[in-house]
């Protein structure tokens, strides 16, 4: 008897629990989208919380104006406000180019709008999605980027912190069914269960439940490489000739999370090393958070300003910090940092040298120290031997790879012609020769072209290898394309190249050889083909930045020696 009018009545709580829950769900997102955050965080500009993300500036009360335990202030927003991850969505190259894709592929557009709305803008993905609304990105077309879009916040965030410590370790995390943007981050139906992952264990949780609504929790998957490659291993669909998707098919675009894994640097290599060990350099000891005060200091902190190689683009944010909504950022320490953190991606070793009727021979070794290729993911990237040989007076005997004003290459066959494009060399023996490492695609006809999503393939890659790599048993994602493939100096870590240079017209005396190894974020020739839809506005834009551009090129190593003549 008692059984029987208790099941009931539990039924009965049951469901007036759910409803009081409920209405705590609703009550604490309206408050929370409608009020913003907390009165002790000011709202900015960019500042919005949503049910599923919060910005960046509500993570900056805490988690910026920090001091190591040496002495040394950083801060953890600020540092990530001068990356290429905060201004992923306000890249200007980036931008201009989704532009022209759309323009060039239109039967593809929405293919287009979603494979780049999901790294570049992945919170105004992830809530247009959940809302049932498809990805569009420009301005231009009433996009993400348009400042009356509901998402224009999310957007214009970039890859921020609730997205990142968001993503969660999934079956499929790691492999390929997660990368390409394939992240999992949840639907919350209770704000209170939210959570943000990070790499210590016993966080402190009050606070930041608190403020923002969300938990801290203790994962190893943020430490892991797997984490990069969610969205740094990427593939791209593409279109064939009449401009149609080419169904089931996709182009490496990106690959550097599987060049490491067939390196020495892999988890099971012989010398492991993360992204993270080499990408946010750590903090021996820092606390994390500025309050509460009475918190311990933690060890081994990453630091969150993600050093690249895009100094290209960061100069571009500096120079035209209004108009691109960065003012106040420091760039300058960001391009400083990173043009220190190329110096340590290559060498150069001048190997040996001999002259023998008036013909000098020299052996130039290029070592890649990085845990990828070199250059790395997307393909408009370059690096370029130059090779300058002056006798005593000064006077130039031999010169391969100089840089023109414009940023074209001297004696390279694709900077004059946009159907052809420079060789891999083993021997130099002219100066309209010179060895530069790249990737270079190739459309469904088999024709080089520039339009990412047109591209089926590679004609060339022989981009510098990290150390291990194995290009016999590489896989056809990472493999090395063209004349590279079949020579045997090129190899896992490094490349030979002979140089044979008449000396005959050289005064008698010393002479000096000197070797830079050059990298360009864009090439000349592919920002002559995204010229060619200058009657966009955002192509036309870019043009102007760049015309007005201070940085040619980064010089990652350089070699010096006197030759006795």
């Amino acid at each position: 008897m008692n059984a029987q009018i208790t099941q009931p009545k539990v039924r009965h709580l049951r469901v007036v629990k759910n409803i009081i829950l409920k209405l705590s769900i609703i009550l604490s997102i309206f408050v929370l989208v409608s009020c913003g955050p907390p009165p002790s965080a000011p709202l900015l500009p960019t500042n919005f919380q949503s049910s599923i993300f919060s910005s960046a500036d509500n993570c900056a009360a805490c988690h910026d104006n920090l001091i190591d335990s040496s002495g040394n202030p950083h801060s953890i927003v600020k540092d990530w406000r001068a990356t290429m991850m905060a201004n992923s969505s306000k890249d200007p190259l980036w931008i201009a180019k989704v532009s022209s894709e759309l323009k060039r592929t239109p039967n593809i557009k929405d293919e287009i709008n979603d494979k780049c709305s999901v790294c570049h803008t992945p919170m105004a993905s992830v809530e247009s999605k959940k809302s049932s609304v498809a990805p569009n990105i420009l301005a231009s077309n009433d996009g993400f980027l348009k400042e009356d879009n509901p998402y224009h916040k999310q957007a214009i965030d970039g890859v921020s912190c609730t997205f990142c410590h968001q993503i969660k370790a999934t079956e499929d995390f790691g492999t390929e069914a997660g990368m390409s943007g394939n992240y999992a981050v949840d639907s919350f139906v209770n704000l209170v269960d939210r959570k943000l992952y990070g790499q210590y264990d016993n966080p402190y949780v009050q606070p930041m439940q608190k403020r923002v609504l969300f938990t801290p929790t203790q994962s190893d998957h943020m430490s892991k490489s797997s984490l990069c490659a969610t969205c740094h291993n990427l593939k791209t669909p593409y279109a064939d000739a009449s401009g149609n998707l080419v169904a089931d098919k996709e182009f490496p675009e990106q690959m550097p999370y599987s060049e490491w894994q067939h390196s020495n640097f892999d988890d099971d290599g012989s010398s492991p090393k993360s992204c993270q060990t080499c990408h946010m350099p750590k903090i021996s000891s820092t606390k994390i958070s500025n309050r509460p005060r009475h918190l311990s200091a933690r060890f081994k902190f990453s630091k969150h300003n993600f050093l690249g190689a895009n100094n290209y683009m960061l100069d571009i944010f500096k120079n035209n910090a209004t108009e691109l909504g960065v003012s106040g950022v420091d760039f300058d320490t960001a391009i400083r940092d990173n043009r220190a953190f190329l110096k340590t991606a290559t060498t150069i070793d001048i190997e040996g040298q001999s002259i023998a009727n008036n013909i000098l021979t020299v052996t130039v070794k290029v070592n890649n120290l990085s845990g990828h290729k070199t250059p790395t993911s997307y393909p408009s990237r370059r690096a370029y031997l130059h090779l300058l040989l002056t006798d005593k007076t000064g006077k130039v005997v031999f010169e391969s790879g100089k840089t023109n004003a414009n940023g074209s290459i001297v004696g390279n066959d694709a900077d004059s012609d946009s159907l052809s494009y420079e060789p891999h060399y083993d021997t130099i023996n002219s100066p309209q020769q010179v060895q530069i490492y790249e990737a270079i695609m190739v459309d469904t006809d088999a024709t080089l072209t520039y339009t990412l999503l047109r591209a089926k393939t590679y004609s060339k890659d022989n981009r510098l290898l990290p150390q291990g790599f194995n290009k016999d048993t590489a896989n056809a994602d990472i493999a090395v394309h063209g004349n590279a493939a079949t020579d045997g100096n090129f190899i896992g870590g490094s490349d030979d190249i002979n140089y044979q240079i008449d000396i005959s017209e050289a005064s008698e005396g010393a002479l000096t050889l000197k070797i830079d190894l050059n990298y360009q974020t864009a090439s000349y020739q592919y920002l002559q083909d995204l010229y060619k839809d200058k009657d966009l506005e955002e192509v036309s834009r870019l043009k102007k930045y760049l015309d007005k551009s201070n940085i040619l090129f980064e010089t990652l190593s350089s070699q010096t020696k006197d030759i006795a003549h």
